[in-house]
């Protein structure tokens, strides 16, 4: 069953519209989906560079100084066996196990400068979510003080509306994210509600796609769910509650949304990647997280403003049992060699050639980034702690000069240098680039956090 929140509103009438539709047994699925599907208010059309952002989110925190700020020069216990490589922009070097990146160097930007305040998973996804570490969950499971903000997929969500019919406007493609039994919170709608919370959809290699349960309840046909609906509709008549007003605005496309997702799966269709052709589909990865890239393309390029990839859906047990995450304390450069490096540059690569080739590299920003780093100094199981002092992400398209780095980190990669990043400097970043500023985000009651990283324009 889908979990995206539930959201409660009442007619003129006081009659709650849940209570309303439980009238009979459509309350147990329809209703159900009704409440969890979210609507969004109406918005203008944005001439901003981006329509779309695809974040990687590699979740775990994947280490800079193996991926894109290499130390060659450093000593060995900081910079590890593998050797940096050029790309095709002079004086820009990245990672032996990226050569596919290596080549496309031209087509994004490098921060080398992230940083922010803590090396806990559940505090440190809240601030690269969020922005902000308000309201933050560590794992010792203290809460941080203050509201946790919505995610910036959450103000797109708010911001920018989709046409009716389809699938909503923010999509995360894995579970929620989690260290072991301990929930990250920071992907959900949080002072904007739950009601924009994502919708959540999971992908596993050789089990295909697993969407959320939108079938009828026993004893429900599809001609009575229809006369339903109209019920429904008769609500949004004179006399009835006004759908485009506060809460049941709100409301009004998750109805519509349940109502489409129920009656007819064609508005599924840009999550069937298998009519995508086999080479396309071979590029990106026969893994979970080159397949989930794929579908993210599929699904801006139908038209969704934000989709999040969750490079894993746990962080949990034997680190190279499975997919584990980025978070590898132990036998981390054989784990890299052998899966993530390669997984990434593949389906990343591929990401950004297939966007290119149609046309749309230009209006879909995309970046990957982690909620932390990893420690420059090896550790003595031949892996890196946790680093939040010093990281790296990569930024391409949507209005982004490629073939350029921003910000610089000391000889040991330990802390920047010059032109420090925060999360909230890039998510500012995202969402300028959507066309969301300052006066939308007052609107929803929020303070703008960071700048926009001008150097990346």
């Amino acid at each position: 069953m889908l979990s995206l929140g539930r959201i409660r509103s009442r007619t003129c009438q006081t009659l709650d519209r849940r209570a309303f539709l439980r009238v009979g047994t459509l309350g147990l699925a329809g209703l159900t989906l009704g409440d969890l599907l979210k609507a969004r208010s109406l918005g203008a059309e944005s001439n901003a560079p981006a329509k779309s952002v695809i974040v990687l989110w590699l979740w775990g925190g994947p280490s800079h100084l193996d991926t894109f700020d290499m130390k060659p020069d450093a000593p060995l216990e900081y910079r590890g066996p593998f050797e940096p490589i050029a790309t095709n922009v002079p004086g820009v070097q990245v990672c032996e196990l990226l050569p596919g990146l290596a080549k496309r160097a031209d087509k994004f930007a490098l921060i080398r400068s992230m940083h922010h305040e803590s090396n806990d998973h559940g505090i440190a996804g809240t601030i690269g979510l969020t922005g902000n570490i308000a309201g933050a969950v560590g794992l010792d499971g203290k809460s941080q003080a203050n509201a946790l903000r919505p995610s910036t997929g959450a103000i797109v969500s708010r911001l920018r509306p989709v046409k009716p019919g389809g699938l909503p406007p923010y999509v995360v493609l894995g579970d929620q994210l989690h260290q072991g039994l301990k929930k990250v919170v920071g992907e959900g709608g949080g002072t904007l509600g739950s009601a924009f919370d994502p919708f959540r959809i999971k992908y596993e290699p050789g089990e295909g796609l697993r969407l959320p349960d939108i079938s009828l309840p026993d004893g429900v046909k599809a001609a009575r769910m229809e006369a339903r609906w109209d019920l429904l509709s008769g609500l949004n008549q004179p006399g009835g509650f006004d759908p485009h007003t506060g809460a049941a605005g709100r409301l009004d496309r998750h109805y519509e949304l349940a109502h489409t997702l129920i009656s007819s799966r064609k508005s599924m269709s840009a999550l069937d990647i298998e009519s995508e052709p086999a080479r396309i589909r071979e590029q990106y990865g026969s893994h979970r997280f080159g397949q989930c890239c794929l579908i993210a393309r599929r699904l801006v390029e139908s038209g969704l403003p934000f989709v999040q990839v969750n490079w894993s859906t746990h962080v949990e047990g034997p680190e190279d049992a499975g997919d584990g995450g980025w978070d590898m304390h132990d036998r981390y450069f054989q784990i890299m060699q052998d899966r993530h490096g390669w997984m990434l540059d593949r389906a990343l690569s591929a990401l950004l050639d297939d966007l290119d080739a149609r046309g749309m590299l230009d209006s879909t920003l995309v970046v990957a980034v982690g909620e932390f780093g990893r420690m420059p100094k090896i550790n003595d199981k031949a892996g890196r702690e946790h680093w939040n002092n010093c990281y790296s992400a990569l930024v391409a398209g949507g209005g982004i000069k490629g073939g350029r780095v921003v910000g610089s980190s000391d000889k040991l990669a330990e802390r920047p240098v010059d032109n420090p990043v925060t999360p909230a400097d890039l998510n500012a970043t995202i969402l300028t680039q959507l066309g969301i500023g300052a006066a939308d985000l007052t609107s929803l009651n929020l303070l703008p956090l960071g700048q926009p990283i001008e150097a990346l324009f």
